[in-house]
C-alpha cells in the first residue's frame, strides 16, 4: 500500500467554492494560507481563469485560456491569510450572485529569496519540499540556460509563462519527453521535437530552458515557473491510455482524488478540470462537473463523467477528450487523502 508523510492533504492543496457578493468578501476554509490561488467563474458569462501567485504579488494576474502576458487587477484578491484570501468587486472574482471555485497550493515562506543553482539565478523562489511545489521567476538571457527550482527532487511537471509578453503557457510533462511542447491555453496535441526544455530531463535542482518564440528563455522576457515534484499518496503526475468505453479506464494514483487536470496529448482536445467540490452528485460519485483550462466556458456537466475512487479515479464515458480509443493523455491529479497514510487510516471511496 502507498505510505505518505502527508496525512491532510488539504494542507497544502485544496478546493474552495464560494457565492459572490459584488462587493468585498472574506473567502475562508481553505486550511492554509495559499501562494497560488487559481480562480474560476462557473456561470455562465465567459468569464477568464484567473491566476495570482505569492511572487507576482495580489494586483497581478495571468489566465490560462488566453496567451497575455500579466495584467494588473485592482478589486480582484486584495490580501491571502492563514485560512485563505480576501477579494473585491471584480467580476471575474465575485460577480454578485455567481458561482465560482478556487484551487488553492500551499508554496514557501512569502517571496522567498533567489535560487543560484542555475545559470540563471532566479528573481524569487517559494518553496514547498514537503509537497513538492514551487513557484520562481527569473529573467530570460536569449541562450541555452538552467534554472534552479528549489524542490530538491526531479519535477515531473512544471507550467512555465512569459509575464511581460503574449506568449503561450509552455507545459513540460514527464510522460512525455524534454523536447515535446504541450501548450496549456490551447486543444493542440503534444508536438515533438521542439527545444524550449533544451531537450534536457530536469534534475533535482534545475530545468533547463531555451529561446525561441518566447517560451521559456528569450532574453529580457521575464517568466514565472510553477514546478511540481511527486508525493507519493498526495501527487501524481501520469499518463494513459483511453479505451473508448463507458466502462472507462482505471488510473490508480495511490490516493483519493480531490484535483485532477487531464490532456489528451497524441490529438487535439481541451484541459479538462474536476474536483472533489463541485460534482452536481453532492460529493458521490459519478463527478461529473468540469471547467476546461484554456477555455472560459461555464462549468460543463457530463452525466457519466467518472469516478473518484480511495486509490484513483476511473472513467465513466468514451468522450475523446479523455477516453478516446488508442489515445494518450497525461494527468496531474492531487489528493484528498492518501490511499493509506503514516496514522494507517484507510480513505474511503465517495
Amino acid at each position: 500500500m502507498a505510505y505518505t508523510t502527508i496525512n491532510k492533504s488539504s494542507s497544502f492543496m485544496n478546493t474552495k467554492l464560494w457565492t459572490g457578493d459584488g462587493s468585498t468578501q472574506t473567502i475562508s476554509g481553505v486550511g492554509f494560507q495559499p501562494d497560488w490561488t487559481w480562480v474560476k467563474g462557473r456561470n455562465a458569462g465567459g468569464e477568464s481563469h484567473r491566476l495570482t501567485d505569492i511572487i507576482r504579488g495580489v494586483g497581478y494576474n495571468l489566465k490560462t485560456n488566453g496567451n497575455e502576458a500579466q495584467f494588473s487587477v485592482s478589486n480582484g484578491i486584495q490580501s491571502w491569510n492563514s485560512d485563505g484570501f480576501i477579494i473585491g468587486p471584480d467580476d471575474a472574482f465575485n460577480k454578485n450572485t455567481k458561482n465560482f471555485v478556487s484551487w488553492n497550493w500551499k508554496a514557501g515562506t512569502g517571496q522567498g529569496s533567489s535560487n543560484t543553482d542555475g545559470s540563471i539565478n532566479t528573481i524569487y523562489t517559494s518553496v514547498n519540499t514537503t509537497a513538492g511545489f514551487s513557484i520562481s521567476s527569473y529573467t530570460g538571457t536569449g541562450s541555452a540556460a538552467t534554472v534552479g527550482h528549489g524542490l530538491g527532487a526531479v519535477p515531473k511537471m512544471m507550467i512555465i509563462k512569459s509575464i511581460s509578453d503574449a506568449t503561450d503557457w509552455n507545459v513540460y510533462h514527464n510522460a512525455t519527453t524534454a523536447n515535446t511542447k504541450i501548450i496549456l491555453n490551447t486543444t493542440a496535441a503534444a508536438v515533438s521535437g521542439t527545444n524550449n526544455f533544451g531537450g534536457t530531463t530536469p534534475t533535482s535542482s534545475v530545468f533547463t530552458v531555451n529561446p525561441g518564440g518566447g517560451q521559456t528563455n528569450d532574453g529580457g522576457e521575464t517568466y514565472i515557473a510553477y514546478c511540481f515534484a511527486e508525493k507519493t499518496g498526495y501527487s501524481k503526475f501520469g499518463s494513459y491510455v483511453g479505451n473508448g468505453s463507458a466502462d472507462g479506464a482505471f488510473i490508480y494514483t495511490g490516493f483519493k482524488p480531490a484535483f485532477i487536470l487531464i490532456k489528451k496529448t497524441s490529438g487535439a482536445a481541451s484541459w479538462y478540470l474536476n474536483d472533489n467540490r463541485r460534482s452536481s452528485a453532492s460529493g458521490f460519485n459519478v463527478s461529473n462537473e468540469y471547467l476546461r483550462a484554456n477555455l472560459s466556458n461555464a462549468t460543463g456537466t457530463d452525466q457519466n463523467g467518472g469516478d473518484f475512487l480511495s486509490n484513483g479515479f476511473k472513467l465513466r464515458n468514451a468522450d475523446t477528450d479523455y477516453n478516446a480509443s488508442g489515445q494518450t493523455y497525461i494527468y496531474m491529479a492531487f489528493a484528498e487523502a492518501p490511499l493509506v497514510g503514516t496514522n494507517n487510516i484507510p480513505a474511503n471511496a465517495r
